[in-house]
């Protein structure tokens, strides 16, 4: 099992294999003062996969339970399109400015206390934001963005904890189980949203069910979930602890010259931006368009009923699963042949995701039923990526930057992605609405024309991945090189870290 490592030595760390095309490297024997070999016994390092899998489907419901009621938010605050994109750039932009800081955190300190506390962050400031009344929509802004900061510490740690208790393929499998529960979560986030508003008549008690459920995943966090040293997995079991290690700045400069990161992160930023202007403003396009062809009346006060928030939410879930189960298989067998698969799989599958979410939203105003097919083919096509960026992200960084590296990801991903995305999607709607007649009609198209440029993006994001390819295995074959053992002085892994500028053949 992959969580249980052999002892260092000719025929245990040097002898270990990575996956095609990735050895363990030299020993890390002589590099200085080492402790005794970390392990874990396999099933519980399979029970805490499920225990993070789990707190992450809670954290992607609360990113889109408000996509979910978004009607009867605008309706109880009296907010505009505008307005309503700002509401989730405010939560996105509270978790790329907390995402360096645990990032941080977690290269440095209790992984898993870090991962206590932003849990406990983003449930108490969800139920918070359910009392709030409807004269005071700053401090629900003000609560969404608590939210956000708790729910970076998830999203930036519980990656390399996952990188750190398993290896080679079963990292692959385990990573695509873990990045299922992205769309999973974004679907149940819509579905709960409106199904607790429906029955309830209330949408505040869709942010007072999730508290709940997340006081279960902290006791089980707390409990089931060990605390793996950095690179656990790399160094088969082998940690020093006496000296000290690299500061951030220069973490920060090893990655900027790393070039696979660099451009997958690029890649990353464009589904972000993509998949967030998509996943807050489709329910209410879809509701809109519906509208349009007379299938439902326009909504004047809250309760904003909409079947669009089952059926997008449903079609998130099952492409979501699919995609991703696709994408992680795909990129496991076609690796064997191709070393440049996984960059090279994201880029295919965002050049053909783009013309369908064109046609997703030009075919809404002839036929809601092609519109729903070519939604679902693009969503199915960005799911595909999710673990296996997540996957080239650990094979290309050495392992004691990865939570460096996963925040900073995240903050460029999020800052020029779906921080802004909402916003701009919203406020070019209004622009356009602004010098049009006051009807549905127009209302519908300005939502439609400001979504046209997400194609544009996703194609940008597709040429991303390909120059990261380019150089995908120089730079797994250098972070294997530095990555089992820890340098005996922080010289040396400074010098490690960043190599002489004057040796162009260990440049970045």
């Amino acid at each position: 099992m992959s969580a249980e490592w052999p002892k260092s030595g000719p025929e245990g760390l040097q002898g270990q294999s990575l996956g095609p095309g990735r050895s363990q490297g030299p020993s890390a024997a002589g590099q200085g003062p080492l402790t005794a070999p970390w392990s874990v016994p396999p099933w519980r390092a399979y029970t805490a996969a499920a225990v993070l899998c789990y707190i992450n489907l809670l954290n992607y419901t609360n990113w889109f339970v408000i996509a979910g009621v978004l009607l009867d938010v605008q309706e109880t605050f009296q907010i505009g399109d505008s307005h309503a994109g700002l509401l989730q750039t405010v939560f996105i932009g509270c978790l790329l400015l907390s995402a360096p800081v645990f990032g941080y955190l977690g290269d440095r300190h209790s992984r898993k206390a870090t991962l206590a506390f932003g849990l406990l962050l983003w449930s108490g400031a969800g139920l918070a934001g359910s009392f709030i009344p409807s004269q005071y929509a700053w401090l629900f802004f003000l609560s969404r963005g608590a939210v956000g900061t708790g729910v970076a510490s998830y999203s930036t740690i519980a990656p390399t904890v996952l990188g750190d208790l398993f290896m080679g393929d079963q990292r692959t499998r385990v990573l695509a189980v873990f990045y299922i529960f992205i769309p999973v979560g974004s679907g149940l986030g819509y579905v709960l949203g409106s199904a607790v508003a429906e029955l309830t008549g209330n949408w505040h008690w869709a942010l007072r069910i999730l508290p709940c459920l997340e006081t279960v995943a902290l006791i089980l966090l707390i409990l089931l979930v060990p605390d793996p040293p950095q690179g656990a997995a790399e160094k088969q079991g082998v940690v020093a602890t006496k000296y000290p290690r690299s500061s951030w700045c220069e973490d920060v400069r090893y990655l900027g010259q790393n070039w696979s990161f660099v451009w997958s992160t690029l890649g990353v930023t464009a589904m972000a931006f993509v998949t967030g202007a998509l996943g807050f403003w489709v329910p209410k396009f879809l509701f809109e368009a519906r509208v349009v062809h007379g299938l439902q009346l326009p909504c004047h006060r809250e309760p904003c009923g909409s079947q669009d928030s089952l059926i997008f939410g449903t079609l998130t879930v099952v492409t979501g699963i699919i995609g991703v189960i696709l994408g992680a298989e795909a990129s496991r067998r076609y690796k064997k042949i191709n070393p440049r698969a996984e960059p090279l799989i994201c880029a295919s599958s965002l050049l053909v995701a783009a013309p369908c979410l064109y046609l997703a939203v030009v075919l809404a105003s002839v036929s809601l039923v092609a519109s729903y097919v070519f939604l679902a083919l693009g969503e199915l096509l960005l799911s595909c990526n999710w673990a296996v960026v997540t996957d080239i992200l650990l094979s290309v960084v050495v392992p004691r930057c990865r939570g460096t590296a996963e925040a900073l990801q995240i903050t460029v991903g999020h800052l020029l992605g779906d921080a802004g995305s909402p916003y701009l999607i919203g406020l070019i709607s209004s622009v356009l609405r602004a010098r049009r007649p006051d009807s549905y009609l127009q209302c519908f198209l300005s939502l439609q024309q400001s979504f046209l440029c997400c194609a544009f993006v996703i194609a940008l994001g597709a040429g991303s991945f390909l120059l990261a390819s380019l150089h995908l295995q120089k730079d797994q074959a250098q972070a294997q090189e530095l990555g089992p053992g820890t340098p005996d002085d922080k010289d040396t892994e400074r010098q490690n870290l960043l190599p002489s500028a004057g040796d162009p053949t260990e440049a970045y």
